[in-house]
């Protein structure tokens, strides 16, 4: 394709100036990334299983029930554990691509770099904020650790264990999202 002679090729806006600079591509940063998607991985499968095992534990606890006359003593437990483990499993997962519920009217009349700037202070701020949730999460689990749950033999603190690994996923996503902005995982899939 030839341009006319007094055409010029098109150029792209320099960063700030209608969209935020793109993450840093290799170093620390790319390995660091890579680690987060790593867990990402994991905590995906486990989010399946635990999803898939509350599914079978309610479906038999209804069998159970309505077709045998009898119930499974644990299964409104076990589901619950279930529920609430893939819940705060999924979440690190919603911050990783800012699926959250917020109001950015205001935000979004901003110019690209100033966006940009309050949205790594923002995840900075979440990242300290994530610490705070960890660390309530760990004297909680400290706490709960010597009961046990009504009808399984296993700590009550098995529920705060999940805010934790929770609040470590989410802060792992925060720092990257504060280091590489808001770009850092455009074009990636979910």
């Amino acid at each position: 394709m030839t341009l006319p002679s007094d055409a010029s090729p098109p150029v792209a806006p320099p960063a700030g100036a209608g969209q935020a600079a793109p993450p840093p591509r290799g170093g620390a940063f790319a390995v660091f990334k890579r680690l987060v998607g790593v867990l990402d991985t994991a905590t995906y499968g486990v989010i399946v299983l635990t999803m898939g095992a509350m599914v079978l534990i309610v479906s038999l606890q209804v069998f159970w029930r309505y077709v045998l006359g009898s119930s499974i003593d644990s299964a409104d437990e076990l589901s619950r554990l279930f529920f609430v483990w893939s819940i705060f499993l999924a979440i690190p997962h919603g911050v990783k691509h800012g699926v959250h519920v917020g109001i950015d009217l205001f935000v979004m009349m901003m110019p690209a770099g100033l966006r940009e700037m309050l949205f790594k202070l923002m995840a900075v701020i979440s990242t300290a904020l994530m610490l705070l949730v960890m660390l309530g999460a760990f004297v909680a689990t400290l706490d709960r650790w010597p009961e046990l749950m009504p009808t399984l033999p296993i700590t009550s603190a098995v529920y705060y264990i999940a805010v934790l690994i929770c609040g470590g996923h989410a802060f792992l996503h925060l720092a990257l999202l504060a280091w590489g902005g808001s770009r850092t995982w455009e074009g990636e899939i979910a």
